[in-house]
């Protein structure tokens, strides 16, 4: 008889010795898994009919996404992958993916092969582009604007887009879970965010950095010197 395959054998060993019952719950898992991601392939671009969105080739889609770009624009790369189900993001409870602008001069830009789960996009005014081969870990938000004023007397007025600034993405970024990117910052390549960062302030290329507010920590390659 053919052996089966290398990467099948944990699988079959461990249905093996746990059963019937346990080859049944994976095969249902499987099942669903391909099911919602082939509903969820099918249900982007009729999503997208009535949005202003241009899609690339090949996106890999898992979950509802919102996009809602009546005014302003939308653009997702190729090979894009857009997870926006806590059934294949192992380990936090995300929610849906969010992709949305407010006014008609409003872009947000995916290049191509990024991947991300369960991000909040929001352009208000200005251009958000998410460098190509970027990875965005669950929870995080990104916002080119305050939206509202930090005076108590105009705090709920919708100011200007004065204070709105674009947010730029460099190529092969990697962010943890749950950052928070506002207005103005630009991130080089390569850089890593790391898990739970809020990003005020620019971060140069190939370096890490974390914090609140998120600053270098490490360059990627060598120790950064003792303060010390």
């Amino acid at each position: 008889m053919t052996a089966q395959p290398h990467v099948t054998r944990p699988l079959l060993e461990r249905i093996r010795h746990r059963g019937i019952a346990y080859a049944t719950r994976v095969a249902i898992d499987r099942i669903h898994e391909s099911l919602l991601g082939f509903f969820s392939r099918l249900w982007l671009p009729v999503s997208c009919i009535f949005q202003n969105v241009e899609l690339g080739k090949n996106i890999d889609v898992f979950g509802r996404v919102i996009i809602r770009s009546r005014a302003g624009k939308v653009i997702i790369g190729d090979r894009v992958q857009l997870v926006s189900s806590s059934w294949r993001c192992s380990g936090s409870a995300i929610l849906p993916i969010k992709l949305r602008t407010f006014n008609p001069s409003a872009t947000i830009i995916i290049e191509d092969d990024c991947t991300m789960s369960g991000v909040s996009i929001t352009a208000r005014t200005k251009t958000i582009r998410i460098g190509s081969r970027t990875q965005i870990g669950p929870d995080c938000l990104f916002m080119d604007s305050d939206f509202h004023n930090v005076s108590p007397e105009l705090r709920n007025e919708f100011h200007g887009d004065d204070r709105d600034f674009d947010i730029t993405i460099g190529q092969n970024v990697w962010f943890g879970a749950r950052c928070i990117v506002l207005k103005g910052v630009t991130i080089g390549d390569n850089s890593v965010i790391a898990a739970g960062s809020i990003v005020v302030k620019s971060i140069p290329a190939n370096c890490v950095a974390a914090g609140n507010p998120a600053r270098v920590v490490k360059q990627i390659g060598k120790e950064l010197p003792s303060a010390g």
